[in-house]
């Protein structure tokens, strides 16, 4: 575990030595901020609303933002390692490519983590201190339930980012593979289950396609947090989930399974690859 940690501790430095963890907190307070008093602006609206309409907002966002910022960190962080030759100064010490490969996964989750606890907590604080009346206990349970749903859904693609990373022959290739994942997911995936609903015309079994959700963290983040209200109505390919029969604790397991599949597929991989 000391060498698991030592890794660890320098992925954490390097993130606040190149600014990562400075950059992605302050990104999400802004944000976070913003939308808690400008997201019912376009309804005439100016002021906070409520905290399930601020929770939904965020999660919209958080949606697009934390998959792409696990891929851009983590995106290079075995390839990169490799054309540096820093990967086989690493296999020369007494160290498992195991423990290399869940350092690593510590010092970029740690940050993530971070982040969101900053950037978001932020927001969380300052709807608690500026607006009259809010519910103390509702606002400290949406937003803990929404940032470490949040911070699972990172872990998932950064899980995914050193699969890339391990697969890929150089950190252009990674890179592209990061953004392509990143487009299935967050864009492409949704689009093709409401496709194949509409032209399917009857002949796919309707009951197949909530499950579909699953195969997406993406989709489960969303499911956890718009489905955390009473009166929460599903829009969307996401209005699919109303017939899925699983509670809430299954959705959380599924995206936490998403993170350690793709963590041993990345280490399956990275077991194959030549130092």
């Amino acid at each position: 575990m000391n060498q698991v940690w030592n890794i660890a501790r320098k992925e954490l430095s390097d993130g606040l030595r190149n600014r990562w963890l400075l950059a992605i907190s302050v990104l999400f307070a802004v944000l976070a901020v913003g939308i808690a008093w400008l997201g019912a602006a376009a309804s005439g609206q100016l002021g906070f609303t409520s905290i399930p309409a601020t929770i939904a907002s965020l999660a919209s966002l958080a949606t697009f933002l934390m998959p792409l910022i696990a891929l851009l960190l983590a995106y290079d962080a075995i390839v990169g390692e490799d054309e540096g030759g820093t990967l086989m100064l690493l296999m020369t010490y007494p160290i498992g490519r195991g423990q290399i490969l869940l350092g690593k996964f510590v010092g970029h989750g740690l940050i993530l983590a971070l982040a969101v606890l900053i950037g978001f907590g932020c927001a969380a604080l300052a709807i608690g201190l500026l607006v009259e009346d809010v519910e103390v206990n509702l606002l400290v349970w949406a937003f803990g339930r929404f940032m470490l749903s949040s911070t699972l859904l990172g872990w998932a693609f950064l899980a995914l980012a050193y699969l890339l990373s391990s697969l890929a022959g150089e950190k252009s290739s990674a890179a592209g593979l990061a953004l392509g994942v990143w487009f299935v997911f967050v864009l492409v995936f949704d689009l093709a289950l409401l496709a194949l609903l509409v032209f399917s015309e009857g002949k796919f079994n309707p009951e197949v396609l909530p499950w579909l959700l699953l195969l997406n963290p993406t989709d489960i983040y969303r499911l956890i947090n718009l489905g955390g209200f009473d009166g929460g109505n599903a829009i969307g390919v996401l209005s699919l989930a109303e017939d899925l029969p699983v509670p809430g604790a299954v959705l959380w397991l599924c995206l936490l399974l998403w993170a350690g599949v793709a963590l041993l597929l990345a280490y399956a991989a990275f077991r194959r690859r030549s130092a």
